[in-house]
């Protein structure tokens, strides 16, 4: 969606859902009594799917247009239906427009709206056409802009992180497993591992619009139509570049919305992940970083306080989303072919993801590049401990030891320091060649964490020729040069 509409104008504009007299049901002639207000209210979706007005009405332009060239329709009934959508959707756009609970949904209440204004030309829209596969197109043509602007919220964050890896290209800090120190990394080679699981989910998200961007419109209620329908003509009209081979599957699938989820759940994973990593880093323990004034919140008792809220919150939406995947798929897995009064409950999980994944990287993309990175506790923490153990391994490797060898031998030289309170740069080369005769005095530049970093050349390693190699070549790949 565009700008205009990612600030939800469908939620902000005073749209009202009035009750109003008694409306005639488009199903009216088969039922004798009217519909119980409770079941009514049960029922109603208006409430939560007039978020898809605009791609109803881009649906049923489409629609119109087809009937009047196929001529199941006169031109002027076509003219009078698309001029009537037209003030509909000025109407909407203005926060004029009133919508009936008794309507139930978003499809009946422009059609009502469209009757009201034609006549019963308006009447006609709905030929060749049901509810099962224009709510199908709608969810279609709405995830499919909103795709497209997750996407590009994607590639916005991963700008800002391929800035701050070569902002802190030299700075060092402790790489992690196990959530202890293990080996000197480049802050960069750490923040470029977001970019790569980003990329992974901007790539998903591609995929799936593959899939969303196929046409079900002239499906009908489930056995398409005997009317000489052009679905072509609509698919290029809405610019669909494929269409629905089997109209049963059309009306029933929901496929795209489960990959839409579970992309949005993956994509919340890693976002969750780096929230948790500027949480620990904000905290005092670790003293790595101090996020902006602006993006915290403090404590209603204590004046010190300064709360990561913004991560946290992510963190929290995080299961939100995934609650949502299930949701739907709870739903789904029992349903027989083919529309089913259950897949309305598809609506609410789809909104609510699409609102929390673009909050989410709206809100990283912006705070990001205020924080402080505290590049003296970072290299502090670097330096402390037995963080150059490995190289210390590949030293004796590089003099012939086999390196199940090499490693016990560090292990006990590690084992030694501990019990006596020193560090691997404390050893002199005689308290070395007590574990190994082959250590020499060049020892000590292995023991060094700049060098240790320098070394770790290899493809996707942590070497500052490669941080800024993988930059380099990222950057071409988006063509951002």
């Amino acid at each position: 969606m565009g700008k205009k509409d990612s600030l939800h104008l469908e939620d902000s504009m005073s749209i009202s859902v009035r009750t109003a007299g008694s409306f005639k049901k488009p199903w009216a002639g088969r039922f004798g009594k009217k519909t119980e207000k409770i079941v009514e209210a049960f029922t109603s979706s208006v409430s939560f799917d007039r978020r898809l007005w605009r791609y109803d009405i881009e649906g049923s332009i489409a629609h119109a247009k087809m009937l009047g060239k196929q001529k199941i329709i006169s031109k002027e009934d076509m003219e009078l239906i698309l001029k009537g959508l037209r003030e509909i959707r000025e109407e909407i756009e203005k926060g004029k427009f009133k919508f009936i609970e008794e309507l139930e949904d978003i499809h009946m209440n422009i059609e009502h709206e469209l009757i009201k204004k034609v006549g019963p030309a308006g009447g006609k829209l709905h030929t060749a056409r049901s509810r099962n596969d224009q709510v199908a197109l709608d969810m279609r043509l709405f995830l499919r802009d909103e795709i497209n602007e997750i996407m590009r919220l994607i590639e916005d964050l991963q700008k800002v992180i391929v800035g701050l890896a070569e902002k802190h290209i030299d700075t060092i800090m402790p790489g992690y497993t196990h959530l202890q120190r293990a080996q000197p990394v480049l802050l960069g080679h750490h923040l470029l591992a977001y970019l790569e699981m980003l990329e992974r989910d901007r790539e998903r998200f591609n995929e799936c619009l593959k899939r969303v961007n196929v046409l079900p419109l002239g499906s009908a209620a489930l056995s398409g139509t005997g009317l000489p329908v052009d679905r072509k003509y609509m698919a290029g009209l809405l610019k669909f570049p494929a269409i629905s081979r089997n109209s049963m599957d059309a009306v029933s699938d929901r496929d795209f919305v489960i990959e839409f989820l579970s992309a949005s759940s993956m994509l919340m994973v890693h976002l969750s992940r780096l929230s948790e990593e500027l949480i620990l880093w904000s905290s005092a323990e670790f003293g790595f970083i101090e996020l902006p004034d602006s993006y915290c919140t403090g404590s209603s008792i204590m004046p010190q306080k300064k709360n990561p809220d913004i991560p946290e919150l992510i963190r929290g939406k995080a299961g939100r989303v995934f609650g949502h995947l299930i949701a739907v798929l709870t739903v789904l897995k029992g349903l027989p072919l083919t529309y089913n009064r259950d897949m309305q409950e598809d609506k609410e999980p789809i909104f609510d993801t699409v609102d929390t994944v673009k909050s989410s990287l709206s809100v990283l993309g912006k705070m990001m590049p205020l924080i402080r990175f505290n590049k003296e506790a970072m290299e502090k923490a670097a330096q402390d401990g037995f963080l150059v153990a490995t190289d210390l391994a590949e030293y004796l490797v590089e003099k012939g030891i086999p390196f199940r060898e090499a490693h016990e031998t560090v292990g006990r030289i590690v084992r030694y320091c501990i019990e006596n309170n020193k560090t691997l740069r404390d050893l002199e080369l005689m308290e070395f060649r007590r574990f190994s005769k082959v250590i020499e005095k060049d020892v000590s530049k292995c023991l060094m964490v700049k060098e240790s970093i320098k070394r770790k050349n290899s493809y996707g390693g942590t070497a500052k020729n490669r941080v800024l190699a993988a930059i380099k070549e990222f950057r071409k790949m988006k063509c951002w040069e």
